[in-house]
């Protein structure tokens, strides 16, 4: 037996809020069916973002991050293929290099045929570009199976998804 589909039409968004004067309407029409009215709902200060120092392993992951930088190591980029993963990755190829880093590279796998994450398979096909350092970026935080396969291997990783 087939379940029926039904697909609606939002309503449009209250032109007159103050956001769609503010921002383009695209966007002002994905806030406000969001139910965010003004800028000031979206949180764009930095003041506003978490401190640094709440994140898991950071200091760690500063550390690793330092010693592949003077180190000249092979800092590989273990990305998702969506939009914040393909933007993640390219930013922090980007910023990397700006810090220095000489040996940056990157891995966006077929999620079709790796599935999502930092998968065991995915770790085999990175050793072939010896890194010396996997970092992820949009994903990671769930791949136990692939950090364990790295660690096997020697490669450190840094996950931060």
């Amino acid at each position: 037996m087939l379940k029926q589909l039904v697909v609606s039409r939002r309503p449009e968004p209250d032109a007159s809020l103050p956001i769609f004067s503010q921002v383009p309407p695209v966007l002002a029409k994905v806030y406000a069916s969001r139910g965010i009215h003004t800028l000031e709902e979206v949180g764009r200060n930095l003041a506003e973002l978490l401190p640094d120092s709440t994140m898991l392993g950071v200091d760690a992951a500063v550390e690793r991050l330092v010693k592949a930088l003077e180190q000249g190591q092979h800092i590989l980029i273990v990305g998702d293929f969506d939009c914040d993963g393909a933007t993640s990755t390219a930013l922090s190829i980007l910023a990397l290099r700006e810090m220095g880093a000489a040996n940056v590279s990157y891995l966006v796998p077929n999620r079709f045929e790796y599935g999502y994450g930092l998968s065991a398979e995915i770790v085999d096909e990175a050793r072939k570009l010896a890194p010396d350092v996997i970092m992820t970026v949009d994903n990671g935080v769930s791949s136990i199976e692939g950090v364990a396969r790295a660690k096997q291997l020697g490669i450190d990783v840094i996950v931060t998804d």
